[in-house]
């Protein structure tokens, strides 16, 4: 058998172990007091054990200690131990006293090596300065038991109480660190899936705010034109019924584009399952291939609008996208505001490396081309700070008249 085959004989053995102890763990959360009670009645019956079976005569320097101090001795280095993790100092300073009586009498029980289960918890637990203490508080017995029995050399008496506190210590010690390393990761883990939920929500914001964006540019700019064909075709109707068929022909297309549009964008909003059996429509996004239409549109809506066009274009299309939608928005809200005899002109000067500066004017009434639904010109900001570029929208210098939307979108930086 080879090593992986080993490793994946040993996985379920392993998964296993890992199991028990994870549910040992819980019940010892949810119940400290029962799983103490069990571990000091073990230590108290094998005390007991020794303590009716006589088996502590075999290492005691006095055989003839009196039966009732024999019990009071194993009774105080067990019991206390119901406290040891809540308060293992206090636990540790209880069996001083029992531990000192043990050295002094030379009965020497076992259990005074109980007090290394407390040093444990000490440094399991405390600050590791309570181990200054801690130690020659149970050095101290074994002092004693040396000076007064002195059977055998005192040095080697305490050496070997001193290696058994340091093991102690050092496994408390691991314990605790390995504890704190999880509770870090743990934590961390928390904060990362915390931070993990924000990013979500934050993305979810954004794409809220972009489909709205894209919705009020698409809703927006058609509306106005189809408000606008339908205010031509009434003021036709009376005059000239072929010129009304037109503007009815123009709602008509208009509205369907409109539509079209609109199906593409609540396409992305599907869930997954609806996306799968039925699959969305795909279109590019407008760019400024598509400006002679969006102009078309509306100088039919009854918007005169005359375009001047420097340098060739080279922009990559996000950079497209922006100019159109920019010059859509500008359109929208002088055929929304600007009024009947207003006229527009739109002038796009092309530089290097996608450097492009567009300004769109009109000569309508500026207080009400500013009455905007609040949407349209952040849109557009948030539109051009995404190339690091800026816009400019507000009223034309005096004497003339009307509003002005200015959009520079500087060179691309360099990858």
């Amino acid at each position: 058998m080879d090593a992986v085959t080993e490793d994946r004989a040993a996985e379920p053995l392993t998964e296993y172990t890992q199991r028990i102890n994870r549910r040992v763990r819980a019940f010892d959360r949810h119940h400290p007091m029962l799983w103490d009670l069990h571990l000091a009645g073990f230590w108290l019956t094998a005390a007991l054990i020794d303590y009716v079976g006589g088996g502590w005569r075999s290492i005691a320097h006095n055989p003839d200690v009196p039966g009732w101090l024999l019990l009071s001795l194993s009774l105080g280095f067990t019991v206390p131990l119901l406290w040891r993790r809540s308060h293992p100092g206090a636990v540790l300073l209880t069996m001083a006293p029992f531990a000192l009586v043990n050295a002094w009498t030379g009965a020497i029980l076992q259990a005074a090596m109980l007090q290394l289960l407390v040093v444990f918890h000490i440094a399991l637990r405390l600050p590791l300065r309570a181990l200054y203490w801690s130690t020659p508080l149970v050095l101290t017995p074994v002092v004693v038991s040396a000076l007064r029995h002195g059977e055998q050399p005192w040095d080697q008496q305490i050496g070997a109480q001193l290696m058994s506190i340091t093991v102690a210590a050092l496994i408390g010690v691991t314990v605790r660190t390995r504890r704190n390393y999880t509770v870090a990761l743990e934590d961390r883990a928390r904060r990362l899936e915390i931070e993990r939920d924000q990013q979500a929500q934050l993305a979810a914001a954004a794409e809220r705010a972009r489909i709205a964006r894209e919705m009020h540019d698409i809703i927006g700019h058609n509306l106005s034109v189809i408000t606008g064909l339908a205010d031509g075709g009434r003021y036709a109707a009376g005059k000239s019924p072929e010129r009304a068929a037109q503007a009815l022909d123009a709602i008509a297309t208009t509205s369907r584009q409109a539509l079209g549009e609109l199906r593409r964008l609540l396409d992305v909003l599907r869930d997954e399952g609806t996306a799968a059996a039925h699959p969305a429509e795909l279109a590019p996004q407008p760019a400024l291939t598509d400006l002679d239409q969006l102009i078309d549109g509306v100088r039919n809506a009854g918007l005169p609008v005359h375009t001047t066009v420097e340098g060739r274009t080279t922009l990559p299309p996000g950079r497209q996208l922006t100019v159109y939608r920019v010059i859509q928005e500008a359109l929208t809200n002088t055929l929304k505001h600007a009024g009947p005899d207003a006229t527009s002109e739109i002038a796009i000067a092309y530089g290097d490396k996608g450097a492009v500066t567009v300004t769109v004017t009109d000569t309508g009434t500026p207080t009400t081309a500013a009455a905007s639904d609040g949407r349209g010109l952040p849109g557009m900001r948030e539109r051009t700070a995404l190339y690091g570029g800026t816009l400019e929208a507000g009223p034309r210098p005096r004497p003339e008249q009307g509003w002005r939307v200015r959009l520079h979108l500087p060179e691309e930086s360099p990858q």
